[in-house]
C-alpha cells in the first residue's frame, strides 16, 4: 500500500469547494424527496455542523421500496450489456465531479482530501470498471439420469444495502452498483455520519437511470431496521460491526432475506526474523493507520520476532512522529480525526482501560492544540496483555498494540486466538517460510508482505465471526444472484 504524503504539487492545489448551499436530498423513484425531520452532519475536524440531511419517515422508506419493486421487472429485463452501459455513464459522470466530491467527503469524514480523492477514484477507475468487465456466467452441460443441464444466475430483486461511516463512497457504490449489474434495484441506506457525499453522487446520477433503479434514503438509528425487516426487500448488504450484523440476521430471518454480511476484523501481522524493519516500517504503518485506523481490515494486532523488535518498533515509532494529525483540508495533514464523537468517546473508554492495565506505551502523538473536533492521539502500545479487551475487541481508531514473539508457532497461535477472521498478513524475505506461514492464519485474506491490498477482481471473503457471503470479483457478483437450475430429459 502506497504511502499516503502529499507531495510538493499536491500541497500547493487548492481544493474546491463543495456545494452544501445546494441542499441533500433523498432520492425516491428519481425525485429528489425531503422530510419534515433533519438531521445534522458534523465536521469531525471542528465539531461543528456542516450541513443537515432528510431524516424519513417510515412512510417514505415505504415509497422507496415500493418504486425498487415497481422498477425491477423492466430493469431486470434488460440485457446485462445495457445495464453495463448505464452503470459505466454512472461512472464518468461521478469522475466528472471528483474534485467536488473529494473536498466533500474529506468535510464530513476527516481523512486527508488526497485519500478522499483516492476513494472517489477507486470507484471510477477500478471497482466501477471492474463490474462492467465481470461477467454473469451460465453452464450448459449433459448429466446422466436427468438429460440437459442449464445453470444460470437470476437476479434476487430489491436489495437493501446498509453502510458504514469509513468509506461511504466506495462501498455504497460498489454494493449499489454490483446489484443493479446483476439485475436488481436497490434501496441504498448512507450512515447518517457521512451521508453528505453519497447524496450528492445519488443526485447527480438519478437521471441516469430510470426512476426507482436507485434509491437513497436517510435517518436515524431506526431506518436500518426497518429497511432490515422490511417484506418488500429481497437481499441485505451490509458492512459494519459484528453486533449489528447479528441483530441483521435476526431481523432477516423473518422473511428468510438473502444476507451479506462484511462484520469487523482484528487483523494481525506476523513479521519473521528475516524482514528488514527499514524496508517494511512505513508500508506496517500505512496499514495500521490507514483512515486513523478507522479500517476493518487495517493491521490492529502486530507481531515482531524477538531479534528485529527493537529495530522494527523504532522504526514505527520514527514514521509516527513524522505523520502530523490535523484537518484533512491541510495538505501537511497524514492523520485526520476520528469520525464521530461517539467513536471517540469508545476510543476514550479504551484508554481510561489502557492507563488502567499499565500496559507500556511506545508512542504516543499530539493533536491541534486548538482543541476543536474529535481528534484521537495515534498510540503504539508495548506488548500489553493479550487478554486485554483492548486487544481482543476490534479497536477502531489510532491504538495499536505490538508483541514481540519467540517462536513462529507462538506467533501463530497468538494471531489465530480471536473470533474475528477478516485479514491477516506475514512480512519476511524467504518464500517458503512465508508461504506456509500464510496457509496457517484464520483469515478470509491473507497477505504476504503487504496488508489491506484489495482488487475489483478478487474476491474477499471472511472467516469466523467477521462475515457472511463474498465481496468483489465475480464471486461478489454472484452473490446478489439466484442460481437457477433447468434440467430437460
Amino acid at each position: 500500500m502506497s504511502s499516503f504524503t502529499a507531495t510538493q504539487k499536491e500541497r500547493e492545489t487548492k481544493p474546491k469547494a463543495a456545494r452544501l448551499e445546494a441542499g441533500f436530498y433523498n432520492i425516491i423513484g428519481g425525485q429528489r424527496v425531503v422530510a419534515a425531520s433533519q438531521l445534522s452532519v458534523v465536521n469531525p475536524a471542528t465539531g461543528e455542523e456542516l450541513a443537515t440531511v432528510p431524516n424519513i419517515a417510515e412512510i417514505s422508506l415505504n415509497d422507496a421500496v415500493a418504486a425498487a419493486r415497481k422498477a425491477f421487472s423492466s430493469w431486470r429485463a434488460l440485457s446485462l450489456e445495457r445495464r453495463k452501459k448505464a452503470i459505466s455513464r454512472v461512472l464518468a459522470e461521478i469522475d466528472s465531479h471528483a474534485d467536488e466530491l473529494s473536498t466533500l467527503l474529506t468535510a464530513e469524514q476527516g481523512r486527508p482530501l488526497l485519500q478522499a480523492r483516492w476513494e472517489i477514484e477507486l470507484l471510477t477507475k477500478h471497482y466501477g470498471p471492474a463490474l462492467i468487465q465481470i461477467d454473469i456466467p451460465e453452464f450448459e452441460q449433459e448429466v446422466a439420469n436427468i438429460g440437459q443441464i442449464f445453470r444460470r444466475y437470476t437476479p434476487i430483486g430489491v436489495v437493501g444495502a446498509i453502510i458504514p461511516w469509513n468509506l461511504p463512497v466506495l462501498l455504497s457504490f460498489a454494493k449499489a452498483l454490483a446489484a443493479l449489474v446483476a439485475g436488481n434495484t436497490v434501496v441504498l441506506k448512507p450512515s447518517p455520519f457521512t451521508p453528505l457525499t453519497v447524496l450528492r453522487i445519488s443526485d447527480y446520477v438519478r437521471e441516469l437511470f430510470p426512476p426507482g433503479v436507485l434509491n437513497t434514503v436517510t435517518g436515524g438509528d431506526e431506518l436500518g431496521p426497518r429497511i432490515t425487516a422490511h417484506p418488500g426487500i429481497d437481499h441485505i448488504s451490509f458492512t459494519g460491526s459484528v453486533d449489528t450484523g447479528k441483530r441483521i440476521m435476526a431481523s432477516a430471518s423473518a422473511t428468510l432475506k438473502h444476507v451479506s454480511l462484511e462484520l469487523g476484523g482484528n487483523d494481525p501481522a506476523i513479521v519473521l526474523a528475516d524482514a528488514d524493519p527499514t524496508a517494511i516500517a512505513q508500508d506496517l504503518f500505512n496499514t495500521m493507520f490507514l483512515l486513523s485506523g478507522q479500517g476493518c481490515i487495517c493491521v490492529k494486532r502486530l507481531y515482531i520476532h524477538e531479534s528485529i523488535y527493537a529495530a522494527v518498533t523504532d522504526a514505527l515509532v520514527a514514521t509516527a512522529r513524522s505523520a502530523k494529525m490535523g484537518n484533512g483540508l491541510d495538505p501537511e495533514t497524514v492523520l485526520g480525526p476520528v469520525q464521530n464523537h461517539l467513536q471517540y468517546q469508545r476510543l476514550k473508554l479504551a484508554w481510561d482501560e489502557i492507563q488502567r492495565s499499565k500496559a507500556t506505551v511506545l508512542f504516543r502523538g499530539d493533536v491541534p492544540e486548538d482543541g476543536k473536533g474529535f481528534f484521537f492521539p495515534l498510540t503504539i502500545l508495548d506488548n500489553p496483555p493479550d487478554d486485554a479487551s483492548f486487544v481482543t475487541q476490534e479497536i477502531f481508531g489510532p491504538i495499536r498494540s505490538i508483541f514481540r514473539y519467540k517462536t513462529i508457532d507462538e506467533a501463530i497461535r497468538r494471531a489465530n486466538k480471536t473470533s474475528y477472521g477478516l485479514g491477516a498478513s506475514v512480512w519476511g524475505k524467504n518464500p517458503t517460510e512465508l508461504e506456509q506461514v500464510a496457509r496457517q492464519l484464520e483469515a478470509g485474506t491473507v497477505w504476504i508482505n503487504q496488508h489491506a491490498v484489495r482488487n475489483p477482481f478478487v474476491p474477499a471473503t471472511a472467516f469466523k465471526s467477521s462475515g457472511i457471503g463474498v465481496e468483489f470479483g465475480q464471486e461478489g457478483l454472484l452473490e446478489y444472484c439466484h442460481l437457477q437450475v433447468i434440467a430437460r430429459k
